[in-house]
């Protein structure tokens, strides 16, 4: 038997002309561009057969009669029992253009093209879009009944669906895949589409929360998913064993699913958060189409739905088909199924594989190179308090990436260690000794970096000083906030408000801010250190937004306790576990490199909600905590004391990893 398919390399077609050439003595003819035929002996090595079984027939969809040399037509006539039809673009991000050039004038030249070679029976894999945005159930004896097909995506399949019912001449048959996604048994999936858009949202909050605590979905109309191998095999049994001209086949899955529970399978799936209150985004369906017409042609409100929609990875037309009012019956492809084996899985049981090849094979950070060396080599960082400390390790890491990474720092001797440090590792530091206290010689420091290096590229405000003590033992140490917030803040900003025009001169830089959990938990004994770093998030975030269109990026992180000689002084943090150095200096690179606004532990993210929905509940928590634990030794004036932990004291100590008590 013969057949001819086009769309033989895309996602179903590759797997439908293998599933074809299984048959005994079947030979397929395929349409491919003549500037990829490069890829024919891969796609014969892929359906395991020989050149006498798949051959390539050279043309363009978009040309007339697939722009296919006429003795090569002439060679085919009447050889072709079924012609297969499923070229097209199914991407929602295609412009209108092409996918009227493909979708419309291809299925055309098809049509044309089967007619002319006399094909026996014609197989036009259409899509359920075909009935556009109908209201209620669409049957597969539907067609004129299709609603809303303004989007192009629509439009293009509805039309070229309405050329085979209306042009051809040769028997044909009509299938409407929903949704479709990658192989059931294994995920295999060509490339990212549909519900795929909502992984990364769906990754992120797995990063952001932990998978116990309840998370609010969105919940829509209905969305029909069905995997690559049962359209695959549904399409192959049937346009062998039901050849009544003139029918149309609904290859969905009989169940449905709304888009909430679609998306928490996938977040069971994603080992996510479970989403247990839903937002019914039909509630957005009373504004009027042109009040949304006019907020759209508003500059400011174009920008944040882009960027929004840019951030969570999602196509500007996606919300289009979050509320999606169709069902489809699938009554006569059950009827043709019946005894064949042949059935949708249920989504529930193949969900984890979908996920699992996607985070393997096809997130899109996989192939952008988030190395720290491909971000920093080359480039100048600057690391303040850079001479020990978090500051310290995060030196090491951008000098081994190939930074040219200056330090600062008021010992010299420490900076001399540092350096010596660097030089046997096999890389340098270039150190400055600075006091950015002082305003002046925060001044002098700057001039002489920009002198030397022409600015920085990366700025990595990270020394300050940490002051634990109850504002009961500071009556008298007012000069305790004085002097933390010339540093934390003031200096801070003396540095960043230096290096800020020639970043803007350059259109690009980031700094980097080492703020505190301290500022999402408002952890007590800390005030004038949570002090000093609220103000430096809260002048970041309004710098952030003045300098969001010049290429400068901010991201604050939110640093759990470490172990560095700043928390030394208070004994009781000996039993606490904290985070190495290294693992700061980790969070660090991170933020160099992705450039989040906010880099926060679940632990503080979970203090700044509480702080924020049950503020009463968050100070009971908090006085207890400060009741429990008791100034340090140090913030006494006293030399060699112990500080006696109660055993809830102890129990807390180990459950809150992380937090500044």
């Amino acid at each position: 038997m013969h057949y001819f398919v086009t769309g033989a390399t895309g996602f179903i077609g590759k797997r439908l002309v293998r599933q074809l050439l299984r048959r005994k003595g079947s030979v397929v003819h395929f349409l491919i561009r003549r500037a990829s035929e490069s890829k024919v002996a891969e796609l014969r090595q892929y359906w395991g057969v020989s050149a006498a079984r798949a051959v390539p027939v050279f043309g363009d969809l978009t040309s007339k009669r697939l722009g296919v040399a006429p003795e090569v037509a002439k060679a085919l006539k009447g050889q072709v029992d079924h012609f297969y039809h499923l070229a097209a673009v199914y991407d929602l991000e295609a412009d209108a253009e092409h996918q009227i050039m493909v979708n419309i004038d291809g299925t055309r030249h098809t049509v044309d093209f089967a007619k002319a070679i006399g094909a026996g029976h014609f197989h036009h894999v259409s899509s359920i879009a075909a009935a556009g945005l109908y209201e209620g159930v669409f049957r597969e004896d539907m067609f004129e009944e299709a609603e809303n097909i303004e989007h192009p995506y629509f439009m293009t399949k509805h039309e070229s669906e309405k050329i085979v019912r209306t042009e051809c001449s040769v028997p044909w048959t009509v299938y409407r895949p929903a949704a479709v996604v990658g192989d059931s048994r294994t995920g295999e999936l060509d490339k990212i589409d549909g519900p795929y858009y909502f992984f990364k949202l769906i990754q992120r909050m797995r990063q952001i929360l932990p998978p116990w605590m309840p998370s609010i979905g969105l919940e829509g109309g209905r969305i029909n998913i069905v995997p690559v191998d049962f359209v695959v095999n549904a399409l192959e049994h049937i346009s062998h064993h039901h050849r009544a001209s003139g029918k149309c086949f609904h290859l969905v899955d009989p169940m449905g699913y709304r888009v909430g529970d679609v998306l928490d399978i996938l977040s069971k799936a994603a080992h996510a958060p479970k989403m247990n209150l839903f937002v019914n985004a039909a509630l957005l369906g009373f504004i009027p189409k042109s009040v949304k017409k006019g907020l759209m042609a508003l500059a400011p409100v174009r920008r944040v739905v882009r960027a929004v929609m840019q951030d969570i990875g999602l196509p500007d037309d996606m919300m289009t088909f979050v509320n999606y009012p169709t069902r489809f019956d699938c009554r006569e492809t059950l009827a043709a199924l019946k005894g064949s084996g042949i059935e949708c899985p249920n989504f529930h049981d193949y969900a984890w594989r979908l996920w699992d090849y996607w985070e393997r094979h096809l997130d899109p950070d996989l192939h952008i190179d988030r190395s720290l060396k491909g971000t920093v080599a080359g480039k100048v960082v600057l690391v303040t308090g850079g001479s020990s400390g978090i500051g310290l390790a995060a030196a090491h890491k951008f000098a081994e990436a190939g930074a040219v990474t200056v330090i600062c720092g008021r010992d010299a001797d420490k900076l001399d260690e540092a350096c010596a440090e660097a030089k046997a590792k096999g890389y340098a530091f270039i150190a400055y000794p600075a006091d950015i206290a002082d305003m002046a010689d925060a001044d002098r420091f700057v001039q002489l970096v920009v002198q030397n290096h022409g600015g920085v590229d990366f700025l990595i405000n990270n020394a300050g000083r940490s002051i634990r003590r109850a504002i009961e033992g500071s009556y008298d140490r007012f000069h305790d906030f004085e002097r933390t917030m010339q540093l934390n803040y003031f200096g801070c900003l003396r540095v960043t408000m230096g290096f800020l025009p020639g970043m803007v001169a350059r259109r690009k830089g980031h700094v980097v801010n080492i703020s505190s959990i301290g500022v999402l938990t408002n952890a007590p004994r800390f005030s004038a250190y949570v002090a000093s770093k609220s103000a430096l998030d809260a002048w970041t975030r309004c710098a952030s937004s003045e300098f969001a269109d010049q290429g400068i990026t901010f991201t604050t992180i939110n640093m759990p306790l470490v172990r560095t000689p700043m928390i030394a002084p208070t004994q009781i943090y000996k039993n606490v576990p904290t985070l190495a150095p290294e693992e700061a200096a980790d969070m660090i690179a991170q933020a160099c490199i992705f450039k989040p606004v906010r880099i926060a532990t679940r632990l503080g993210i979970t203090g700044q909600v509480l702080h924020a929905l049950v503020p009463r509940v968050a100070q009971i928590v908090m006085n207890t905590s400060f009741r429990m634990f008791p100034d340090s030794s140090a913030a006494k004036g006293e030399k060699g004391a112990k500080p006696q932990l109660s055993a809830e004291a102890v129990a807390m100590q180990q459950m809150m990893r992380g937090i500044h008590f």
